[in-house]
Order: structure tokens, then C-alpha cells, then sequence
């Protein structure tokens, strides 16, 4: 259909399906947060209430997509609490603290794939930067292939929200 002949309506639905930054690795799981599934739950509900509102084909073709989605990613959801203190190394669900070799320090938390948000500094568990941080300690230095080039981050500090 010609856009001339949709109404602005149609186009308030956003809801590509999103392209996980790093994809779960063939046989992986789909480890979540507790906190992850919740916000996967909140969302699913809210599409299924407007599931019926949706006016264009188009719209509600995304709408049943992104609802198949976030069931099948819920369905296949491992739950992940955090581990027991003492807090003293990297898993899953982590808050890491690194320095650069500039100084710099960024805060990143290592969540599921569908968790992933770059503009908070969430990381999928099985990206480059979460897999070279697993399993490390504070003071721990870790060598990084970024896309501009390797980079060796220091440990700085360890949490779990």
C-alpha cells in the first residue's frame, strides 16, 4: 500500500524485532535477569492490550511479531539470580567497573542477549567485552579486541543491583 493512503495512526506501532548485537551461541542459552524478564513480561502484556488496536495490516503484522517474539524469547529464557557474596569475580548479571589506559572508567552490566542496550552500557553475556571480563577479579587487567583495535581494561570494581 501507497503511503499516501495510510493514516498517521499506523505508524505509531514501534515494533521491529530487535537484531540481537551479539547473538547466542549455537547451543547457548538465553540467559536473563530477573529483572529482564520482568521488563520482557511488562512489554508482552502491554502489545497484548493494543493487540486489537492496531489499525494497518503492516501494523498489526509487527505487533503479532513482536508478540511471537518476546513469547518465544520468554519461553526459552534461563533465569539467572545473582551469585551469593562475596561478590569477587565476574558473572553473569555483573556490574563491572573498567579503566581504560586513558583514565577513563565505564560502568558496564553484563545481561542477556535480549537485555543488550548500548546506550546504558548493557552487555549482552556473550559479546567480545562480556567473555573477556567472565569469571576475572578486581585489579584484574583483561585484554579486549575492540573494533578499533585491542585494548587492555582494568577491574576496577565488581556489583550486582
Amino acid at each position: 500500500m501507497s503511503k499516501a493512503f495510510t493514516r498517521e495512526s499506523d505508524d505509531d506501532f514501534d515494533l521491529s524485532i530487535p537484531n540481537r548485537l551479539s547473538p547466542i551461541p549455537t547451543g547457548g542459552k538465553n540467559y536473563v535477569t530477573r529483572a529482564g524478564v520482568e521488563r520482557l513480561r511488562a512489554e508482552l502484556s502491554e502489545l497484548l492490550q493494543t493487540q486489537g488496536s492496531a489499525t494497518a495490516a503492516e501494523s498489526r503484522r509487527k505487533l503479532h511479531d513482536r508478540i511471537r517474539y518476546l513469547d518465544q524469547s520468554l519461553e526459552s529464557s534461563v533465569l539467572v539470580d545473582p551469585p551469593p557474596q562475596p561478590w569477587d569475580h565476574v558473572r553473569f548479571g555483573a556490574t563491572v567497573i573498567v579503566r581504560y589506559p586513558d583514565g577513563e572508567e565505564v560502568r558496564y552490566r553484563i545481561v542477556g542477549a535480549d537485555e543488550a542496550d548500548p546506550s546504558k552500557d548493557w552487555i549482552s553475556w556473550c559479546s567480545p567485552l562480556a567473555t573477556a571480563l567472565m569469571d576475572r577479579k578486581v585489579g584484574e587487567r583483561v585484554k579486549f579486541r575492540a573494533p578499533a583495535g585491542e585494548q587492555q581494561l582494568e577491574i576496577v570494581r565488581i556489583s550486582y543491583e
